[in-house]
């Protein structure tokens, strides 16, 4: 063998190197540039790939991402699709969801994140990404499980604790809310909108000095910040703190003149503290820059009201119905008073809380007297009361009324004064005006009550604390017992108490309390009926004592409800119901001492008629 066949024999038989491949180094590439910010490089660096192999998956999705990120998504689409088809990995359904996220296709998206994971991946931004779609379907419970397992995968993931957070509050888990909110805060502490949701839990779980610090961190933070100003007179304003919170407002108001929020709140406040003319002509304002301000037109209505005047007041508060309500969608017109509805058929239905429809409901039966069929419709809990009300030819839930059959017209309840275009003078005020209760339930609380030898008295201190103004309209019990010095027997009407006050409820040896025996409204008629006084704040009971026509001490804050008017110390809407006011300082230990001179004077009347003779 010559000497140039050994060499060919000898490199022959060497073997050849691997050869790198050209799409995955640049590839490669296209990742580096895209560290370095250098997006468009990277794309050629793509498209060069794509040339050497035109199935190169990792390249196809790339591409995808980084269509994606220059917001042109129908391309991204296409590019991870293609990346999919080639190759099914997990990461590539990732990238799918997401563009079907920012496409709002949240039902696709779902499907995707459960083939990634029916595929291996389990990641924390796979099950942000479902939360986030569940979210956008209105499937928050789920949405919440989806966060908590990103919490599980990744407990440092601030945009999971975050979004969590706000989704329990979106179901009313506040405590767990704030739990999530407290670790988004840890993992982020100076986030503004962070503390600001996490001062307005706190708010809505009455605990207002830890709200307010949060909100006086947040303006420290951001001093130049409206909406910070605006949150922190809400929490003042919870405080009863009104000339603070009005402080507060302004400053908002200097920062951002137009803000529409800081000019509502503005105007309450102002109406809290009798500033009446002021608040007028804020909703002037308001109604000028932006005339379908249904707000500002409610504002003005309930203001009007409290000021006696009626026509203005009922008028301006069918603006409501320009705000979000549950009332039930008919198809049928709304009744407002015309036309003639002789011989129609009305659904009446409730609009608002317990308390308001058994105001109202005197006025089914100058309904009725106009010749119509009326059918109405009410909140379960006050179907037992309000089933045998003169006039009606059935009393149905008012979940049940929209489904309805043959029915010609609908009034909300709370729209029959405007109907009936009510002035101070035409009030229609029966001394009582629901049917009597049952006798025999009358009869048997009267021997739960016991002998009948002293001046009974019964007692609601609290309404319900999700009303936007309990914190003006509830008394602490410690500060209605001054009342059990006097000799009488006191009665619990109150259902369910706060947790301040079951301590207190459990010490005050002198109420009997036999509210766990209270099954309905018809069962706390029948009570009251035993009673000879009740003493309540704004609630419900007061309006079923006076409908009932039960002597009635109604307290009142400052400035009430506007269906209270001002300064006068009887109701237009109930006969027997004396009202007692809180004076300018808003102190309810005046007003209970107040209560209990002229409750001693009633039972010093008492115990003379009983021992005189004749």
């Amino acid at each position: 063998m010559n000497r140039r066949e050994h060499r060919a024999s000898h490199t022959k038989a060497k073997p050849k190197p691997v050869q790198p491949d050209g799409a995955a180094i640049l590839y490669e590439s296209a990742l580096r540039e895209i560290a370095n910010g250098r997006h468009a490089d990277a794309e050629g660096c793509c498209h060069l790939a794509l040339a050497i192999d035109g199935g190169h998956a990792p390249t196809l999705n790339l591409l995808g991402i980084l269509a994606l990120q220059a917001g042109q998504y129908d391309a991204a689409l296409q590019w991870v699709s293609r990346a999919i088809q080639q190759d099914i990995q997990p990461q590539y359904f990732l990238s799918l969801g997401t563009v079907l996220q920012v496409q709002g296709r949240p039902d696709e998206v779902i499907k995707v994140c459960d083939k990634a994971r029916a595929l291996g991946l389990e990641s924390p931004d796979l099950w942000m990404l479902r939360g986030n779609a569940l979210v956008r379907l209105q499937q928050l419970a789920d949405a919440v499980s989806s966060f908590q397992r990103v919490l599980e995968l990744n407990p440092q993931n601030w945009e999971a604790a975050n979004q969590c957070g706000i989704t329990l509050q979106r179901l009313g888990r506040i405590d767990e809310a704030l739990a999530c909110l407290d670790l988004s805060d840890a993992l982020r502490p100076n986030d503004v909108p962070t503390l600001l949701m996490r001062g307005a839990l706190l708010n809505a779980l009455k605990r207002f000095d830890e709200a307010l610090v949060l909100c006086r961190r947040a303006h420290e933070i951001e001093p130049g910040n409206s909406d910070i100003c605006v949150k922190t007179g809400i929490v003042l304003r919870t405080m009863r703190r009104d000339e603070e919170a009005l402080e507060w407002f302004e400053r908002a108001l200097a920062l951002q003149p137009g803000s529409r929020d800081a000019l509502h709140d503005r105007a309450a406040v102002l109406t809290k503290l009798r500033r009446f003319d002021e608040a007028f002509e804020i909703y002037r304002r308001l109604k000028d820059s932006d005339p379908s301000d249904a707000l500002a037109d409610l504002g003005a209505a309930h203001l009007n009201l409290l000021l006696g005047n009626f026509d203005a007041g009922w008028a301006g508060r069918e603006a409501r119905w320009h705000l979000p309500s549950s009332y039930p969608r008919f198809q049928q017109p709304m009744w407002q008073g015309h036309p003639d509805i002789a011989g129609k058929t009305i659904v009446i239905a409730a609009d608002e809380g317990l308390g308001d429809t058994i105001q109202f409901a005197r006025y089914v039966p100058m309904v009725a007297a106009l010749g119509a069929r009326v059918i109405l419709a009410v909140q379960k809990s006050l179907l037992p009361l309000l089933s045998n009300t003169p006039g009606i030819s059935q009393c149905i839930p008012v979940s049940e009324a929209a489904d309805l059959a043959a029915v010609d017209v609908h009034c909300p309840i709370m729209s029959l004064p405007f109907a009936f275009r009510t002035t101070l003078e035409t009030i229609p005020a029966p001394v009582s005006y629901l049917p009597a209760p049952d006798p025999e339930r009358i009869q048997l609380w009267e021997e739960r009550l016991g002998a009948h030898e002293k001046l009974r008295v019964g007692l609601v201190w609290s309404g319900n604390p999700n009303h936007l103004d309990d914190h003006n309209r509830s008394i602490q019990l410690r500060t209605v017992l001054r009342l059990l010095d006097e000799d009488a027997v006191f009665v619990s009407l109150q259902k369910e108490p706060k947790a301040e006050d079951q301590t207190a409820l459990q010490d005050a040896s002198r109420i009997l309390d036999l509210t766990s025996q209270l099954t309905d409204f018809v069962d706390t008629a029948a009570l009251i009926s035993c009673l000879d006084l009740v003493i309540t704040v704004d609630t419900s009971v007061a309006h079923l004592a006076g409908a009932l026509g039960r002597p009635t001490w109604t307290l009142l804050s400052y400035t009430p409800d506007y269906r209270w008017l001002l300064e006068r110390d009887d109701s237009v809407w109930y006969p027997t119901m004396r009202l007692f006011r809180q004076r300018e300082r808003r102190d309810w230990a005046e007003v209970i001492e107040e209560v209990r001179t002229n409750l001693h004077e009633m039972i010093a009347r008492r115990t003379v008629v009983s021992d005189d003779p004749n």
